[in-house]
C-alpha cells in the first residue's frame, strides 16, 4: 500500500487510490474465508494472524503519517478498509479501535508521544486496541465516572474499574478516560476528566486486572480493574482536566468507522441475499422472481447506498477539520439501521438455510446487531440530532 494517496470520495470513486486499496484489502481477506471465522468463533479465539497480515500490508497504519512510519492517509481511506474488511465476511471489530482511537493521540499527544509509540505501532510491534472509557455505574453519561487518576510525584495513581471494553486481552496499550478532578468540584460536568496512555503489558495480574465477559458474539469483551496503577506523567495526553473533549476526537472517528463498517455488512448481506435469489429454486422458478423477496432486497439496497453518501459526508468533514459530531452520529444511525435492516432481510431470504452456520449468514447477522447499541445506542443518537441540530428541549 503506497502512501499519500488523496482521492475525492470514499465508496464510489473510481480513481487509483482508493481502488487500490479497496482491492488489496479484498485480496487480502481472500485469504480469510469462512471457515477461518467460524473457527474463531466456535473458539471465541482472536483473529491474530488476520491481524498480522493486516499489520502487515500496512492498514492498521493507514492513519498514522509517514513521518512516524505510517501511510499517512486520511479517513475516508480507513473507511474502505474496514467497509471492505466487513463486505468480505471478515470482522474488522479485531482491530478497528487501532485506526479511531489515533485521532486522540495525533491530534493531542506530545511529539514525544507520538515518536516513542507510533512508529512502533505501525510496525506492529505494540497493539493500540483498547479504550477504557465505559464504566458500570454511568454507561454512556461519561460525566459521571468513578475511575479516579491521583498525581503522586512524576506519576499519576489510578482506581476504578471499566467495563465492555474490547480487545484488552490483545493490546498492549490502553487510552484511558480517569477523573483528575471530581465531579462535584469541577466548574462544569465534562471538566476534571484527562487521558492517559497506559501500558498494559508489565501490570497484568498486578495492579491491572482484566476478566473477559462471555457475550453472543466474539467480540473479545472484558471488564478492566485498576488498584494502584501508577502511570508516568508523561504518559497524560494533553493537558489535565481536558481529556473528554480530547476523547471526542476519537469518538467522532469511531462513529464514521463503524459507520463505514455496518455500510459493509449491508452490503454482504444484499449480495449475499441476491445471489441466493437468483439460485434458489422453489415450485420451479427462482425465488428471486418473485416481488416478494425482490422488494425486500432492492429497499435493503438503498437503504444501505443512501447510508453510504451519509458516512462519505462525515468522513470528509472529518478530514477537513471540520465539526462532524452530528454527521458522525447520523451517519453511524443510518449505517447501523440499513445493516440491521439488510441483515433481517438476508435471513428471511435465505428461509431456514440462514441458521446453517456453513454460510456465515448467522454470525454476520449476530456481528451487526451489537451496532444497534454499541459504541453508542440509537436513542442516543435520535436525542443528539433532536436537542443539538433541531433545537428541541433536552429530555435528560
Amino acid at each position: 500500500m503506497k502512501p499519500g494517496w488523496k482521492p475525492d470520495h470514499v465508496f464510489t470513486s473510481s480513481e487509483y487510490g482508493y481502488e487500490a486499496i479497496r482491492e488489496g484489502v479484498r485480496s487480502l481477506c481472500e485469504r480469510f474465508p469462512g471457515e477461518y471465522w467460524r473457527e474463531r468463533d466456535r473458539e471465541s479465539a482472536y483473529p491474530t494472524a488476520f491481524i498480522e497480515a493486516l499489520t502487515e500490508a500496512g492498514y492498521l497504519a493507514a492513519l498514522i503519517p509517514e513521518e512516524y512510519g505510517g501511510a499517512g492517509l486520511d479517513l475516508r481511506a480507513a473507511c474502505v478498509i474496514l467497509e471492505m474488511i466487513q463486505r468480505t465476511g471478515c470482522n474488522g471489530a479485531a482491530c478497528h479501535a487501532q485506526m479511531y482511537i489515533m485521532g486522540t493521540l495525533l491530534r493531542h499527544g506530545s511529539e514525544a508521544q507520538k515518536r516513542r509509540y507510533l512508529p512502533r505501532i505501525a510496525a506492529g510491534e505494540l497493539r493500540l486496541q483498547a479504550f477504557g472509557v465505559s464504566e458500570p455505574t454511568c454507561g454512556t453519561d461519561t460525566t459521571r465516572i468513578a475511575t479516579t487518576a491521583e498525581r503522586d510525584g512524576d506519576a499519576y495513581v489510578i482506581h476504578g474499574q471499566k467495563t465492555w471494553i474490547s480487545r484488552s486481552e490483545h493490546s498492549d496499550l490502553m487510552l484511558l478516560l480517569a477523573r483528575t478532578t471530581p465531579r462535584e468540584e469541577s466548574a462544569k460536568p465534562t471538566a476534571g476528566m484527562s487521558v492517559f496512555l497506559v501500558d498494559l503489558r508489565s501490570e497484568i495480574g498486578k495492579s491491572v486486572t482484566i476478566r473477559p465477559i462471555e457475550t453472543m458474539i466474539n467480540h473479545s469483551t472484558t471488564e478492566v480493574f485498576f488498584d494502584g496503577l501508577r502511570v508516568p506523567a508523561a504518559n497524560l495526553i494533553g493537558e489535565e482536566g481536558k481529556g473528554f473533549r480530547y476523547i471526542l476526537d476519537g469518538l467522532n472517528a469511531e462513529r464514521v468507522l463503524i459507520a463505514a463498517e455496518c455500510v459493509g455488512d449491508a452490503r454482504f448481506f444484499v449480495e449475499h441475499a441476491a445471489g441466493y435469489a437468483k439460485d434458489r429454486e422453489v415450485f420451479g422458478r427462482p425465488i428471486g422472481q418473485n416481488q416478494g423477496i425482490q422488494f425486500p432486497i432492492a429497499e435493503a439496497h438503498m437503504k444501505t447506498e443512501a447510508a453510504a453518501l451519509m458516512v462519505e459526508r462525515a468522513a470528509s468533514l472529518f478530514d477537513d477539520g471540520a465539526p462532524c459530531g452530528a454527521e458522525a452520529n447520523m451517519a453511524k444511525y443510518l449505517a447501523s439501521d440499513a445493516s440491521w435492516a439488510a441483515a433481517d432481510m438476508c435471513m428471511q431470504t435465505y428461509g431456514g438455510f440462514a441458521f446453517s452456520t456453513e454460510y456465515d449468514i448467522e454470525r454476520k447477522f449476530r456481528e451487526t446487531r451489537l451496532y444497534q447499541i454499541a459504541p453508542i445506542s440509537t436513542n442516543l443518537i435520535l436525542s443528539h440530532v433532536a436537542t443539538h441540530v433541531l433545537g428541541l428541549p433536552k429530555s435528560f
